[in-house]
């Protein structure tokens, strides 16, 4: 039986997740220079099912919209799908609607993103 050293062992999910994510961040948050208003229709690749189109002038739409590209979008769609400007207005409560490690990653590198103390949870 060949046992592994701690150094060899593979990595734990939560850091496969982190790096997954942090690979797509964009440099600044100035990159992100998608749309502000319209219609905006995810490529297949990152919704494949469901809502595809998403009204940006629909608050509800714009989160689901947000949260999707978060989660499935890859640098490219980052940066052209999703606005700094928007992203930092919703921030506060797209926060709670993604994973623990999405939002890590994003706060980690923005620390603009990171709520302040006296800031309503």
């Amino acid at each position: 039986m060949v046992m592994l050293s701690s150094s060899s062992a593979a990595p734990s999910a939560a850091e496969v997740l982190h790096a997954r994510y942090a690979s797509r961040l964009p440099a600044a948050l100035e990159e992100l220079v998608g749309p502000r208003h319209g219609v905006v229709e995810l490529p297949l690749h990152v919704a494949w099912s469901g809502l595809r189109a998403y009204d940006l002038d629909r608050p509800r739409l714009r989160m689901g919209l947000y949260r999707t590209v978060l989660a499935e979008g890859q640098h490219e769609d980052l940066v052209t799908l999703l606005h700094r400007d928007l992203l930092l207005e919703q921030w506060p409560v797209l926060r709670t609607l993604v994973s623990r490690h999405i939002r890590q990653v994003w706060e980690e590198a923005f620390p603009e993103l990171t709520p302040t103390r006296s800031a309503a949870a």
